[in-house]
């Protein structure tokens, strides 16, 4: 997997749009951009304990989208929830 150094962005919406990955936050389905890349980053830097995880990935996150401040629970669990489903894929 590429390295956050080494992650582009997109180089047109068409390259945008294949980049972007449907999850489920607080009962709505919500589409992330990169979020493949980020997930895969996260786990690259081998962090330790379920505080440091979310922080990251928030912080990688909100780079490329949007998230209400308000929201940002839902998402820290949704996005926890799907590094942990990638890190199970990965054993």
């Amino acid at each position: 997997m590429e390295s956050n150094k080494e992650r582009e962005k997109p180089c047109c919406a068409a390259e945008a749009l294949r980049r972007v990955r449907r999850i489920e936050v607080g009962g709505t389905v919500v589409g992330l951009v990169m979020l493949d890349d980020i997930l895969a980053g996260t786990i690259d830097l081998g962090l330790s304990g379920e505080g440091a995880i979310c922080n990251e990935l928030i912080r990688q996150v909100k780079i490329y989208n949007y998230i209400p401040k308000e929201a940002e629970p839902l998402y820290r669990a949704a996005l926890l929830c799907e590094y942990q489903n990638e890190v199970k894929k990965q054993w």
